[in-house]
């Protein structure tokens, strides 16, 4: 039992609110899981560049990383430092040495995704402390997805924490349970896949990157993991351009979605989605199972 939330913005004039949205539709979920919470915002960047989202267990234990890095890769490095999140905006031909960089010279540094418009920001406990901690609520940008979990079967961790990121500016919330996803993380990784947990949540996103990758739209993708994915599940899916939602056959999670001319919206109850300007004039429908709604930038 977790809460999922996700917003994709029409209107362009909305888009400096999109952070205090997602915050406040994210924490209307406290009661679904109250153990972590994450969100992913999409903002503004730019092709050449790429976004690398780092956690360092201790604030601190970053020191002159831009300074560093940038002497490191030769090549010019923006930090933007966010509580124990740090965002470094590097080209993006310099991102290979930069991890490798990164991997040998601050091995207690976490990579919490990559993008050229994504960063995600999670960590333990309630979905209002988080926000707040990162200041979500300043954050402009087009669409975002956020997640409050439950941990059911794993420990309370960061790690653990949604969303979770596989591929370039993509990441996936999830709430339900995958019975397969061992024996799909073995397939992966002799697909080159690298995971970072033992969550089904990362499989499940893993197994998107992976069919994107060999060429699949997302919703493509998405169709094929009704297949490949067995299990109970609602996905909320967010890529550079838009945002996906996709429910099992049988549809055992709640979802609601609402969609007007300003924006489409989804929440695992309909009390994330009251919180919304001109929710009363909104189209608000349960997506059917099996189905795969998708919006994205024109």
């Amino acid at each position: 039992m977790c809460g999922i939330v996700g917003l994709f913005l029409k209107n362009e004039r909305l888009q400096p609110e999109l952070g205090g949205h997602l915050s406040r539709m994210l924490a209307t979920m406290s009661a679904r899981g109250p153990d972590s919470a994450g969100i992913a915002v999409y903002g503004s960047g730019a092709d050449d560049l790429i976004k690398l989202t780092l956690r360092a267990a201790d604030p601190a234990a970053d020191g002159d990383l831009a300074g560093k890095l940038a002497a490191a890769i030769e090549a010019g490095v923006d930090l933007i430092r966010r509580s124990n999140h740090v965002v470094l905006t590097i080209p993006k031909h310099r991102r290979a040495p930069a991890l490798t960089w990164l991997a040998q010279h601050a091995p207690d540094i976490d990579v919490v995704s990559a993008g050229s418009r994504m960063e995600i920001y999670k960590e333990v406990g309630l979905p209002e402390r988080v926000a707040n901690r990162f200041s979500i609520s300043a954050m402009r940008g087009t669409h975002g997805i956020g997640h409050t979990r439950m941990a059911t079967e794993s420990a309370v961790t960061t790690e653990g924490a949604h969303p979770f990121s596989t591929g370039d500016d993509q990441c996936l919330v999830h709430n339900g349970s995958l019975s397969n996803h061992n024996a799909v993380r073995r397939n992966l990784r002799r697909e080159g896949l690298v995971f970072e947990t033992e969550n089904d949540s990362e499989v499940a996103a893993g197994y998107l990157t992976w069919r994107m990758r060999e060429g699949d739209s997302l919703k493509e993708a998405l169709t094929s993991s009704l297949d490949a994915l067995d299990g109970f599940f609602t996905f909320v899916v967010g890529t550079r351009d838009g945002f996906a939602v996709l429910r099992d056959p049988v549809a055992c999670k709640p979802a609601v979605l609402a969609e007007s001319d300003d924006y489409v919206a989804f929440g695992s109850e309909f009390r994330a989605l009251a919180v919304l300007p001109g929710i009363d004039k909104a189209r608000v429908f349960e997506p059917e199972p099996a189905t795969v709604y998708a919006w994205e930038r024109r």
